[in-house]
């Protein structure tokens, strides 16, 4: 196969069949995203909610040894997206790490990470539309919190309908804020560190080592941290899917990926380092909020208030990208035969059908969080708990065997490369691994575990029934069945419902 300028690939792939295992084009999506909205997308999607509020706990349990658990955690993750950017440039594609497991594994395992990435991003969106709607009735507490749910979801799922450029104007202002606030926070606190801030003197190490020492809470504390730490990072993959709709796909995830080191080390471990520096990590307002706290220790005055306004726009920021990122997985899998048909109409290059199925689907669990807060509610949660896990199990499986096919047939398309290959993908898995067999140590992680366990091999069976041709006989009364893959496994269904 020869190398093809990504343009002239795309036209080609869509008619390339699905034993051929090349690339699919997306005729039906527009290329709306430009350069800036997805360098953006990969410079803010590193930034969320997680990090400016979820960290407190990671650090309230490793104390200052959790800049080494955000490090190990973040090696890893920066091994599973340099894997995914490397099939993603060679293949993007809407559906990226699905389209990547059914072509390399097989359509049982595009069909399990797919289905299970997207109950994990609609989830995503009802426990961030109530984090978000938690803060506004905190500064309106006459208002009910069910209202500023509708609001949060109206504007997102109507931004998603109209253009997918909506959605990259988003992302670009939430991420610049979220960006701009979170270099200020590390100014502000290496000034602090240094002692050049006024008002302030220097800590020193007095916190890293005087506190109960480095490692205060012994192995057990760093790895209930490094647990912490993990699912922190979860969301970077969305900017391969959004990549399969800017103006240079092939050039936005290279850069995108090459980038991830620095962004990573910077955001996460620098932050980290300036919190357990500048504050004691028993200092019970940690857990609140570390980022409020650390503003507050140095003398920033409405630290807390300014701290939820940032934390809300990372909380709508993940919404907006959790339902983009759903319903361009979900419209990839139908596309490919791997959901009910009438879902896969494009209208003005838009998924629409799968933006409102998205959305329906969060706005759902939002309402099982007020009916069953303590069941159901629960019971959804822990269905996606490690599924950021599995969905990277099947990266590094996909790339494994990607890579090799890829050097056979035309190395020319490997335009981002996996460091040390194989070598760097087997310790990426041997991670995975010990990172899932340390869920078992924790009581809410282990069922996290079992739960999502559960739902994979679920989604496994009924995928591998559909590759077996054994469920051909399923029908919905209103679609005329489940695709049949006739688009030649082809990304997009190019419009037709």
């Amino acid at each position: 196969m020869s190398r093809t300028t990504p343009g002239a690939e795309s036209v080609k792939t869509d008619a390339t069949s699905r034993d051929q295992t090349a690339a699919p084009a997306q005729p039906g999506l527009t290329h709306g995203l430009k350069q800036r909205h997805l360098s953006m997308i990969a410079l803010g999607g590193v930034i969320g909610a997680g990090l400016f509020v979820g960290s407190g706990a990671g650090i309230a349990s490793a104390g200052p040894a959790i800049v080494l658990a955000f490090a190990a955690s973040g090696l890893l993750v920066m091994l599973v997206m340099r894997m995914l950017g490397e099939m993603s440039a060679a293949n993007p594609a809407s559906g990226s790490f699905s389209v990547h497991a059914e072509r390399a594994i097989g359509p049982w395992a595009g069909f399990t990470a797919g289905w299970m990435y997207w109950a994990l991003l609609c989830v995503g969106i009802a426990v961030e539309a109530i984090g978000a709607a938690d803060i506004m009735t905190s500064w309106l507490p006459d208002t009910p919190g069910w209202m500023w749910v509708a609001v949060f979801m109206a504007i997102f799922c109507g931004a998603n309908l109209l253009a997918v450029k909506n959605f990259g104007e988003y992302e670009f202002w939430f991420a610049l804020l979220k960006v701009v606030a979170i270099v200020a926070f590390l100014v502000l606190g290496v000034l602090a560190i240094a002692g050049l801030l006024p008002g302030t003197d220097s800590p020193g190490s007095s916190h890293l080592t005087g506190d109960g020492g480095f490692l205060p809470n012994g192995t057990d504390g760093l790895i209930t941290g490094l647990l912490a730490s993990v699912f922190a990072y979860g969301g970077l993959e969305t900017v391969t899917i959004a990549a399969a709709e800017s103006e240079d796909p092939v050039r936005g995830v290279a850069k995108a990926v090459r980038t991830a080191v620095w962004r990573i080390a910077l955001f996460y471990v620098g932050s980290m380092l300036v919190i357990v520096t500048l504050i004691d990590w028993r200092d019970e307002s940690i857990l609140a909020g570390p980022y409020a706290a650390v503003l507050d220790e140095i003398g920033i005055s409405q630290a807390g208030e300014i701290m939820k306004v940032i934390v809300l726009a990372a909380l709508m920021s993940a919404m907006n990208a959790n339902i983009y990122g759903a319903s361009r997985m979900s419209y990839s899998l139908v596309a490919r035969g791997e959901g009910p048909r009438f879902l896969g109409k494009i209208t003005g290059g838009v998924p629409r059908r799968t933006v409102i199925l998205s959305s329906v689907f969060g706005f759902t669990a939002v309402e099982l969080k007020y009916l069953w807060p303590d069941t159901v509610f629960v019971w959804l949660l822990n269905c996606v708990g490690a599924a950021t896990l599995v969905v990277w199990g099947f990266i590094a499986v996909s790339q494994l065997l990607t890579r090799r096919r890829l050097e056979r047939e035309d190395p020319g398309r490997l335009v981002v490369r996996m460091w040390f290959f194989p070598v760097l993908t087997y310790i990426s898995l041997a991670g995975i691994a010990t990172v899932l067999l340390l869920m078992l140590r924790e009581d809410d992680t282990r069922t996290q575990l079992w739960y999502t366990a559960g739902m994979a091999v679920v989604l496994a069976v009924i995928g591998y029934l559909k590759q077996r041709g054994w469920l051909r006989h399923l029908r919905f009364r209103f679609t005329g069945g489940f695709g049949t893959g006739a688009s030649g496994g082809s990304d997009s269904s190019g419009g037709s419902n």
